[in-house]
């Protein structure tokens, strides 16, 4: 039926309402477009917070192992370093006792010449 059939319905009656429906769809559509492009976005965004973290936890298991190198070698030097000190300690000890010996020695000569040259004077 045309609107020119139907008395009742006239073209400028039913302009205003089918702008206002076409209109109220239009406005339906644009919101819920935009609650998916926002919803979207939020994904993608979660997508490339979850990809940083990935990289973040790579990169601190490489410093992790990479510090765990580094204090496996200083380890390493300081056991070095403490033989060469214990050697330098026990070379340093036995002069001190050879030193020991020889003053406890030299002491015993002093006076058995003391007490020799008392007995013969």
């Amino acid at each position: 039926m045309s609107a020119a059939s139907n008395p009742g319905f006239s073209e400028e009656a039913l302009r205003p309402l089918i702008e206002k429906l076409v209109s109220e769809a239009v406005a339906k559509f644009i919101q819920e477009n935009e609650l998916r492009a926002r919803e979207l976005s939020l994904m993608e965004r979660i997508i490339r917070v979850e990809e940083e973290l990935k990289a973040l936890r790579e990169i601190q298991l490489s410093m992790l192992r990479e510090m765990n190198a580094r204090f496996e070698a200083m380890d390493k030097r300081f056991e070095a370093l403490q033989r060469e000190m214990d050697k330098r300690f026990e070379a340093m000890e036995k002069r001190l006792n050879f030193m020991q010996w020889f003053m406890g020695a030299g002491f015993a000569f002093l006076t058995i010449l003391v007490t020799l040259f008392r007995f013969l004077h």
